[in-house]
């Protein structure tokens, strides 16, 4: 039985929460679109951030919820005790939320969330999550008896916790992590780690993530990197090259910089946005200001087979009009874009099955494309990059440079 099959099966056979995790490129994503589209489970998908959950094909966790901000501390605080309005307590949650029929409903016939992207998750929000299931669904078992499958890599990108709310959290948990969660130290899930890398073929250079991943550099990696120190690249003028840097502004002045000093006429097209699609959703800038030799990299997989491009494929602009994109790929071939429709969704429960359905509410539609001197870490993940060029000035989080 192949790796799909046996994660589906067990999901489907069991009520077990499952945590799955892999290096990058060892296809967490490619199982978790094949578990929704198999799973007889009445299933939801969600994330912690909007981006998150949009490539994942579903909502927020703080939608699906409808969770407040502020700090979650899963116990009653002593009287008199000074607290802040952003410190959350099951009283306090319980006297503010209001979930109304609709949404209860929709929480009670739920048999399985998956959360993507786990690693930004809180170990606060994962308690609040668990309180407000058993809660809703009058079940006392974690997660008031969902299943919970938990897709990440710990080793990327962590949670976002300010400094102040770390000296509230510090007082209750561990650390920020989900699995630092009261729930998940009291219950933890089965784990399984997928092991197989597909994003990378060259056994050296897997080698070298594996022990970036661990914090370990043997000498001969070390020797392997330092022939790479190259201070005085310039990416913009290296064929094919995208540089990945920590910060947006860096990102943002290479790309304006270079997109400027191309003397062909300039073409911006707007996004079509329809609906209930808010900024922080977008996928792309909604205007996307382009000219005939401008480095571009696609933001989607091809829809046809066989397959011309990726998700990270670097290419240059050919043509312009009004309304087409024509790019030139490294291989000569010159594609005509489609633009392509991103969509917000959000759930109800189908009157007629009680199962969990989705309602498109919104919709963002563009060429797939971003101009591609430079772009962050962060915007890179889960990207495939054929040549890139890394600065690592800068780096502000545990996991950006592995």
């Amino acid at each position: 039985m192949d790796t799909k099959a046996y994660v589906l099966d067990f999901i489907n056979r069991t009520d077990c929460n499952l945590f799955l995790t892999g290096n990058a490129g060892t296809g967490k994503t490619t199982l978790l679109k094949h578990i929704i589209d198999h799973t007889h489970k009445n299933c939801i998908v969600a994330a912690p951030t909007g981006i998150a959950a949009l490539n994942a094909g579903g909502v927020t966790l703080h939608s699906l919820l409808q969770l407040p901000p502020g700090t979650f501390i899963p116990y009653e605080l002593p009287k008199g005790s000074s607290v802040d309005a952003s410190i959350l307590t099951p009283a306090s949650y319980f006297r503010q939320s209001r979930l109304h029929a609709s949404k209860r409903k929709l929480l009670q016939n739920m048999e399985l969330l998956i959360i993507d992207e786990v690693s930004m998750l809180r170990a606060d929000t994962l308690d609040l999550i668990d309180l407000v299931l058993r809660r809703v669904r009058s079940n006392p078992r974690p997660f008031g008896g969902v299943q919970m499958l938990f897709i990440g890599d710990l080793m990327q990108l962590p949670p976002v916790v300010k400094v102040h709310e770390w000296e509230r959290m510090a007082d209750v948990y561990p650390g920020v992590f989900f699995f630092h969660s009261m729930v998940i130290r009291q219950h933890p899930p089965l784990y399984l780690e997928l092991e197989k890398i597909y994003r990378q073929t060259d056994a050296r250079f897997m080698s070298l993530l594996n022990h970036l991943r661990h914090n370990r550099l043997p000498a001969e990696d070390l020797a392997y990197l330092t022939e790479r120190v190259h201070p005085a690249f310039d990416s913009i003028r290296h064929e094919g090259f995208i540089t990945l840097t920590t910060h947006n502004h860096k990102a943002e002045q290479i790309n304006r910089r270079a997109l400027a000093a191309l003397p062909a006429e300039s073409h911006t097209y707007k996004a079509a946005v329809k609906g209930d699609f808010p900024e922080n959703l977008f996928p792309l800038d909604p205007v996307l200001e382009l000219k005939v030799g401008a480095r571009v990299m696609f933001v989607r997989n091809d829809t046809r087979h066989p397959r011309r491009y990726y998700n990270g494929k670097i290419a240059v602009v050919h043509a312009l009009t009004a309304s087409s994109v024509v790019v030139r790929l490294d291989s000569g071939e010159c594609i005509d874009v489609e633009t392509h429709e991103w969509t917000n969704v959000r759930y109800t429960v189908n009157s007629e099955t009680n199962a969990p359905e989705q309602e498109v509410i919104g919709s963002f539609r563009l060429f797939p494309l971003r101009t591609a001197w430079a772009i962050t870490v962060h915007k890179s993940q889960g990207l495939t990059f054929d040549r890139a060029a890394i600065d690592l000035e800068g780096v502000f989080v545990p996991g950006q440079v592995y």
